[in-house]
């Protein structure tokens, strides 16, 4: 396999996971993202007995960190990997055998949720990949309850450009371009933080990555 073959195989992975590959791509995804995960809860004000969606829940790694933020919270999780799908229903199986998660797979634009019913909805570098944002933020914004919140967490363009899978079928945003998309939708932004982590790169090596968690009202 050449090298550009490599990189678009490792560009969908990390899209849409699938099979024992999709499994190893998600490992380290958790890894590498659980700053800007935690970053992205911590900023929901999350409230006792909330309802919460996440958009491209991975391997579902997190979930204990989210769960443990207050009591009588459900969470409902998203996926258009049939793999992560099953991992993290594997992965949470005690949560969802509570009825504390339940994970769905969808098609990445139509929410499966009545008018009004979630409280607080979060994604983490699920951007990059949205067919069709407009519509998908529209959806989000009918599926949450007035006042709730929706929190987009991405790493920053300048970033991401340094990575070489980003140019197979990344869309990639910076402050400015994510307020333009924000602007043609019905929500309010009410915040906007922007902070900076150091990685592992490569074995052995380490990068600075700079994210932004934007915190979005209705």
């Amino acid at each position: 396999m050449n090298d550009n073959n490599g990189l678009k195989e490792l560009a969908a992975q990390l899209r849409q996971p699938d099979g024992a590959k999709g499994i190893e791509v998600a490992d380290m995804m958790h890894a590498s993202n659980i700053g800007m995960t935690r970053h992205a809860i911590d900023q929901l004000a999350i409230a006792d007995n909330d309802h919460i969606l996440e958009l491209g829940h991975g391997s579902g790694k997190h979930l204990p960190y989210l769960l443990q933020q207050k009591t009588g919270l459900t969470y409902y999780g998203l996926e258009l990997s049939k793999t992560m799908n099953q991992e993290a229903g594997k992965e949470n199986r005690a949560f969802v055998e509570r009825k504390q998660a339940v994970f769905q797979l969808y098609d990445g634009v139509h929410i499966p949720f009545a008018d009004h019913y979630l409280d607080r909805v979060f994604t983490v570098n699920t951007i990059y990949f949205w067919t069709d944002p407009e519509r998908l933020l529209s959806e989000l914004y009918r599926v949450l309850k007035p006042g709730g919140k929706l929190n987009i967490t991405f790493a920053q363009e300048h970033f991401m450009k340094e990575l070489p899978f980003t140019q197979y079928g990344f869309t990639l945003y910076n402050n400015e371009r994510i307020t333009e998309l924000l602007k043609k939708t019905r929500f309010r932004i009410a915040d906007m933080v922007t902070q900076s982590e150091n990685i592992q790169s490569k074995p052995g090596g380490e990068a600075t990555r700079e994210f932004t968690t934007v915190s979005l009202e209705k």
